[in-house]
Order: C-alpha cells, then structure tokens, then sequence
C-alpha cells in the first residue's frame, strides 16, 4: 500500500503508543507503523462495546497490519499503577526495550472550578500527568543505556494561559492545569535526559475531529473554521520521533507551524 516503508526511518524501533484506539493517538500509531516501527497501541478499549465512543485497539492494530505494519494491542487503564508497569513490560517482551514512547491517553471533565468534584480531579492528574511521568520512569533506564530515546508528550492550546476578554465557556480550568503540568515536566525532562541523548517533546494539535472533541461539543458554528485534519498532529509527532535528540528537544510545538517551520506537509494516513 502507498505510503508504507518497511525500510522506513523508524525501521527496527518500538514505539509505545497511548490512547491509541481511536483518534489521535490512532493516527500517531498509525503513522509511526508506516515508517516502519513496531507499534504496541495501548488504550482502555480493546473491543467493541467497551466504549460509547467508536474505535477499538484491536481495529487499531488489524488496520496497521493490513498495510504490512508491525503492531499489538496492550488493553490498559493508565489510571492503574499496576497496567502502566505491564504496558511496558509486554512491549518489552514482545518487541524489545522502548524506543519511542507517545503520550496521548486522556480523561476529561468539563466542570466548573466551583463545583468540580474531588475523585474527578485525581483521575484527570493521574492520567494525564502522573501517568505519563511514570511511563517515563519505566522506560528511562533502557533508553540511558542504549544512550537513544524519544518521548512526545501530547498537550492542547489549553495549557496556554487565558487572556481577555474572558469569553470563553467555563470547565476547562483542570484539563489545562494538567496540559500545563505536562508541558513543564517536558522540559524539565528534556534538560535532565540531555546528555544522554534522549528526545523529549510536546506536540499540540489544533482542533481536531475526534470522537473525544465530538462527545464535548468542541466544534461549533464559532470554531469550525479551526478544525485541522488529524494527519498534522500524526506527522509532528512522526518528526520529532526521528529527530536528533540533541537539535530537537525541549519543544513544545503546534503540530501546523512546526511543519511549516521544516517546510514539510503531512502525509496521508494507510
């Protein structure tokens, strides 16, 4: 099929993929395979039914072997201390030590400050911030001694502080404190991790049409001019996956000007 490369520049790499049974994270998974890495996608949902929301890993993983890509399914609640340890350890025993780990998951609640509730809030720091800096931890040590790595963080424009006017709809004060957290545990990550030649990255999409964006009513009349094709965020990440850990680190890029910075358009998706 047009657009895969077995002998890709990610040839022989795996690649950790989360929150990729449908979306985003279906599309980095996606294109990661197409350049050739072995993909382990990682979500809650694995099959149908499981979800209200369409998309499934399984659909995920049949879609990428179908164009000749190499790739498993690792169901896991990333909320679960003891699903992060075994997400990479099955990666690691089916595919080898991780070299690329993408940090897409996510639980959203749109809540006022006021009235938001306590377990809400530590799901959404667990899975979006604390996660992520686990999945870190677990994969650090190989990524150190093999002296090669790269981690891309996904955050969201609602990380970026919010001027006035203020008029935008309220509930979305959490979900940018934890896009917020994510960004500045990036770049510290990135500044400890330098020497040791390992990449660590933010990438934020634009508005995108995903079932997630879908189920809170994100694209209206007023923002339907913003929406930006999934391909975008897919191929930013797929560039700092193979960029040189020592010019490209410590980013935190808007998936449309970061390629237009290289000069590059996004590839279509097998």
């Amino acid at each position: 099929m047009a657009g895969f490369n077995a002998n890709g520049t990610l040839k022989g790499r795996v690649a950790v993929v989360t929150g990729a049974s449908r979306g985003i994270g279906e599309a980095i998974a996606v294109r990661l395979a197409m350049e050739g890495a072995k993909v382990v996608a990682s979500a809650r949902t694995a099959e149908p039914g499981e979800s209200k929301l369409p998309g499934t890993l399984h659909a995920t993983v049949d879609r990428i072997r179908a164009f000749g890509g190499e790739a498993m399914a690792v169901k896991a609640d990333l909320s679960d201390e003891a699903d992060r340890v075994r997400l990479i350890d099955e990666a690691v025993a089916a595919y080898g030590p991780v070299d690329i780990l993408v940090n897409d998951a996510a639980v959203t609640f749109f809540i006022p400050v006021e009235t938001f509730p306590k377990k809400r809030f530590d799901l959404m720091m667990e899975v979006q911030v604390w996660a992520p800096f686990h999945l870190s931890q677990l994969v650090l040590p190989s990524m150190r001694e093999r002296k090669q790595g790269w981690i891309v963080n996904i955050s969201s424009g609602a990380g970026i502080h919010p001027k006035q006017p203020y008029n935008r709809r309220g509930g979305g004060t959490v979900y940018g404190m934890c896009k917020a957290a994510l960004e500045r545990f990036t770049t510290g990550l990135a500044s400890e991790v330098y020497d040791d030649n390992i990449a660590v990255n933010v990438v934020s999409p634009g508005l995108v049409d995903t079932p997630g964006v879908a189920v809170h009513g994100l694209i209206n009349e007023q923002t339907k001019d913003r929406v930006q094709p999934i391909e975008y965020i897919a191929e930013a990440v797929y560039q700092l996956c193979k960029g040189d850990p020592k010019t490209m680190t410590g980013r935190i890029d808007y998936a449309a000007p970061f390629l237009e910075e290289l000069n590059l358009k996004p590839s279509e998706l097998a």
